[in-house]
């Protein structure tokens, strides 16, 4: 971390000499915050990531993309994509809401799966994250922040393209990674889409004797994932247009030790999903409409062990259907107001069969001065069978100076409990202590936040930002272990025994600040230096001293560092991570997830021609051993060389 301080502190001063007033600091609207804004407009703390941005990150699939996000914690349970949580300022994962094209993606079932993206990272035109509350806009899970990915077919876009671009690799452990996407608009119509195979061997993990009667043996952390996608468009004129996606994600993994530090575990897992939306939009001089339908479907089959049986099944549903109007009131004053109803389903040998719904209605007012004062009052209320109703207001403020904006913003979020929480092991005859088990009378999670901040671009290609936040939350979910006696009522469970029961932790308070350098300075077309470093620090405190599972999980320091160059045809993109938490061992396994470390991934390449080009690629430079859930271990250094072609 030292080292990443230094750096960071270097480049402020190189290009202290360079001042130069009156840099652009919005190039782009962003659609997180409901109406689209100017960066310095939202009053919010917002990262873009454009196509360039992705071209030039090291990274095998998308949750490893947004790990190289100042500020975005991955929790992966596995390498490559297999499976991995999603936090931002010490949320839990299930208090991210993820979003493709403005549609709701989390899962019914469990956030485990909430990182399940079915497109390709070359159908990616822009990824949007908001950090902090937004569910006065979106409803329950927005209460740590929000990761919008946008397509090129959805996106707004009113000149003709053509493009195909994809990759091919093949590394250690026969891994195998291929992937191409394409994109054409002409004439109003857009057809998109695309495919991603990542699939390995896995690495073997030795045999293992933890004590005179117990020998764990080897196994290997093989995963075999894929992705699908086409989407069309067609803009009709007079502001009419339609955009439509069907897509499917389909992984095998080996899930050892991802859910539990059980010596029994042998886990594997097997998921299918099935994604499905639709857009009818109506744009006029002063206004617009838009209807947004999706559908998910997903099939689970979990296999905790061979041995005996442990085959847990999973079929959800998830239809989502929004209804948004935009009106400009004035030049400087627009209000945007909606509804938003779903319907979650769910049949489960373990978790049983049920059957829910959700209503939603928000507005959100927003005034705008390009030199001065923004503001938006955002207002929702929302009514679900489990919680019934909770209201959720939202302000944000952001004042514009010549080198200078400062921002703050507070608001309420909320999240309910899904099926994993209310209902998990509740169907299991003899449930065996130290597993988990939901309860059904779970209360929704509440939380108030605020947030300070200051974005500095007075010097020329460089950008500074630092934001102070805090988070109040109340009723948090999350598993307690609980002795049998203590537990009434819910599954069958074995006398004098222990279980991790979903509970609501009564009061937690998380406090933090995060920090953001962007030097970006681009000689010619051919020629670029480009370097982001982020450091963030939380501190999450529990009055009554509750030990859980995830509530506390989250890094007390995190620091993210991207390096990319380029020179001529050459290139190189240095991706780094340190990580700093509370240590975690589990004896039984003989597993160890370590206080801290620091990893590294790079990529090295040639444009041959300006089509075509190869490279090589490291995942963890250091061959360090590392895990970010416990028992769940990590890649060692795998290389992967290839080639990568746009047209």
């Amino acid at each position: 971390m030292r080292s990443i301080i230094t750096l960071l502190f270097l480049t402020i001063l190189v290009y202290q000499g360079n001042a130069q007033s009156g840099v652009n600091i919005d190039t782009v609207n962003v659609t997180t915050t409901s109406i689209p804004l100017k960066l310095h407009q939202t009053g919010r703390n917002i990262t873009v990531l454009d196509t360039e941005d992705i071209q030039q990150l090291a990274f095998n699939s998308i949750d490893e993309l947004l790990q190289t996000v100042s500020g975005v914690e991955v929790q992966s349970r596995g390498g490559f994509g297999a499976q991995a949580d999603i936090s931002l300022r010490g949320s839990t994962f299930t208090q991210v809401l993820i979003l493709l094209d403005g549609q709701r993606m989390n899962d019914p079932l469990t956030g485990h799966f909430n990182g399940y993206f079915p497109v390709t990272p070359a159908e990616i035109y822009r990824i949007e994250i908001l950090r902090g509350p937004a569910s006065a806009i979106y409803g329950p899970d927005a209460v740590g922040g929000v990761i919008n990915i946008l397509t090129h077919t959805f996106a707004k876009q009113n000149t003709d393209v053509l493009h195909n671009k994809g990759s091919f690799g093949y590394g250690d452990n026969a891994l195998i990674n291929a992937e191409h996407g394409f994109f054409s608009r002409k004439n109003g119509l857009k057809i998109g889409g695309g495919f991603n195979i990542i699939k390995s061997d896995g690495e073997v993990i030795a045999e293992q004797v933890i004590d005179s009667t117990t020998t764990l043996e080897e196994y290997t952390t093989y995963f075999d994932t894929k992705q699908a996608s086409i989407s069309l468009g067609y803009d009709f004129g007079n502001g009419f247009s339609v955009a439509a996606r069907t897509a499917y994600d389909d992984r095998e993994y080996n899930a050892r030790y991802f859910y539990t530090s059980s010596p029994f575990d042998k886990s594997e897992e097997f998921t299918r999903v099935w994604w499905n939306q639709v857009r009818l939009s109506k744009i006029a001089d002063k206004s617009s409409t838009s209807l947004d339908l999706s559908y998910r479907r997903n099939n689970d089959v979990f296999v905790f062990s061979p041995d005996f049986p442990s085959t847990n099944t999973h079929t959800t549903q998830f239809l989502n259907a929004n209804l948004t109007h935009l009106r400009a009131l004035r030049d400087n004053l627009s209000l945007r107001v909606g509804l938003q109803g779903d319907q979650r389903k769910i049949e489960s040998n373990d978790r049983g069969d049920h059957d829910n719904y959700h209503f939603g209605a928000f507005s959100m007012l927003q005034y705008t001065n390009p030199k001065g004062l923004n503001a938006s009052l955002g207002l929702r209320l929302d009514y679900d069978d489990n919680y019934e109703f909770e209201f959720s207001p939202q302000l944000n403020i952001s004042y514009v100076l010549p080198d200078f904006v400062l921002r703050a913003a507070a608001g309420k979020s909320i999240r309910a409990g899904d099926y994993t929480e209310r209902f998990v092991s509740n169907n299991l005859e003899d449930l065996t202590p130290g597993r988990s088990l939901g309860n059904p009378d779970l209360l929704a999670e509440e939380a108030w936040s605020q947030e300070i901040g200051l974005d500095y671009h007075g010097l020329r290609d460089l950008k500074i930002k630092a934001t102070a936040f805090s988070r109040q939350s109340s009723s948090l979910i999350d598993f307690v272990e609980t002795p049998e006696s203590e537990i009434e009522d819910i599954g069958s469970l074995q006398e004098g025994g222990s279980y991790f029961l979903a509970s609501n932790v009564s009061e937690v308070t998380t406090n933090g600040f995060e920090v953001e350098v962007y030097y970006d300075k681009k000689w010619s077309d051919k020629n670029q230096f480009k370097i982001g470093l982020g450091y963030t620090f939380l501190n999450t405190t529990n009055e009554e001293e509750v030990i859980s599972v995830y509530i506390s999980s989250h890094a007390r320091h995190l620091v993210t560092s991207n390096i990319y160059v380029q020179l001529d045809r050459f290139y190189l993109s240095l991706n780094s991570l340190f990580k700093d938490r509370p240590e975690q061992i589990a004896s039984q396994i003989n597993s160890t997830l370590v206080e801290n470390y620091f990893l590294h991934n790079a990529k090295v390449g040639m444009h041959v021609t300006q089509n075509f080009g190869v490279f090589v690629q490291v995942h963890n430079l250091g061959d360090i051993e590392y895990q970010n859930i416990l028992g769940a271990r990590m890649p060692g250094r795998w290389f992967k060389a290839g080639v990568h072609w746009s047209l």
